[in-house]
């Protein structure tokens, strides 16, 4: 069967089970996405929502929970631990702001 024959893969947003790795269709789809969403043209935010058929507030709510499983881990290590380390950036720099201090 060549790739002309196959069927048409099934919407980023459905819920399928978990595939060999533990993880859903939905949440590998999150996870291709973020590793080359720069190359969808427009800002992040809409191609979150044409893709996904999620506001960006869910989106990041569900990426979030996303990193922290370890089968994302496994599936993606350099990607899932890029991600964490933009996280704790990003809260580092917010507390700090909170704090009054230099967050470098």
């Amino acid at each position: 069967m060549d790739a002309a024959e196959l069927p048409p893969p099934e919407p980023a947003t459905s819920r399928a089970p978990a595939g060999p790795q533990g993880l859903s269709e939905r949440d590998r789809a999150i996870l291709a996405f973020e590793r080359q969403w720069w190359k969808y043209a427009g800002a992040k935010d809409q191609a979150i929502r044409e893709l996904f058929e999620l506001s960006s507030t869910r989106y990041y709510q569900v990426l979030n929970e996303l990193i922290e499983k370890t089968e994302a881990l496994e599936a993606d290590p350099m990607l899932v631990k890029r991600l964490r380390r933009m996280r704790a950036t990003r809260h580092r720099a917010r507390a700090a702001r909170r704090l009054g201090m230099d967050p470098r």
